[in-house]
């Protein structure tokens, strides 16, 4: 079995995002980034049925040149190779990453792609669902649990007010929800090993595709400061301020 499974790079949702002055992009000076939370997970998962049986994870990664370092984190956490599709500029919009995903598909084969739920610095949520239309493969999405067996894939999947199982047959496009797993932390012989681990590298401008963006961002602002707080004195003015201030009651 292969197994191609994706490694975003995004901006470490741990640290305060500024928004530039002329509204044109975030701030990117001094700014800490890392592999897509849900993406990690989805390595995670890879390397274990790696691991409960024969697999190769094949670890891409679809970014600026120092990508390469969210796709070695993959080859530290077990993948095999990476592929690495270099952007030079802007990144691509959800369907653009579907068609260089469909692309690279076309040319490895795999039986399994794993993918994030989502990216945790746009929210999309749109790359996986329109690669599945595009490769003409089952999705399923938002998995909390992944089965193999005889060429198929039994996911349970969240879906509001519970718990849905489905049977789709492989090849298919499965996304990774939080409860999927809980990612390991590579050892320090494997960060080693990882950088012995080929990186197939790959121009974006080299694989003919027209990537013309479906959507652009034409301003972003940061969202209203909100007001401190106020002490009061007593429940009779606390009153009053949420009636009259807040409008609350």
């Amino acid at each position: 079995m292969k197994i191609l499974v994706t490694a975003k790079r995004v901006t470490d949702p741990d640290m305060k995002i500024k928004v530039k002055p002329d509204g044109t992009g975030i701030v990117t000076d001094s700014m800490n980034y890392k592999v897509n939370p849900f993406c990690e997970i989805a390595v995670e998962e890879a390397v274990r049925i790696k691991e409960a049986g024969d697999a190769e994870v094949v670890v891409i990664g679809i970014g600026p040149k120092e990508g390469a370092m969210e796709i070695r984190q993959g080859l530290a956490m077990g993948g095999d190779r990476g592929i690495h599709i270099v952007v030079d500029g802007d990144e691509p919009c959800p369907a653009g990453i579907a068609q260089i995903l469909a692309k690279i598909i076309e040319e490895e084969k795999p039986d399994l792609i794993l993918t994030g739920k989502q990216a945790v610095d746009n929210d999309a949520n749109q790359a996986s669902q329109i690669l599945a239309e595009m490769i003409n493969a089952p999705q399923a999405c938002f998995a909390s649990k992944i089965e193999l067996a005889d060429g198929r894939a039994k996911v349970t999947r969240e879906v509001d007010g519970g718990l849905e199982v489905i049977d789709v047959g492989l090849p298919a496009v499965v996304t990774a929800d939080l409860r999927l797993n809980e990612p390991r932390y590579p050892s320090l012989p494997n960060i080693m090993k990882a950088k012995r681990k080929p990186i197939d590298e790959k121009p974006m401008a080299d694989l003919g595709l027209d990537l013309t963006p479906r959507c652009t961002v034409k301003k972003m602002s940061p969202p209203p400061e909100r007001a401190g707080g106020v002490q009061v004195e007593d429940v009779p003015t606390l009153v009053v301020k949420l009636r009259d201030e807040a409008k609350v009651i």
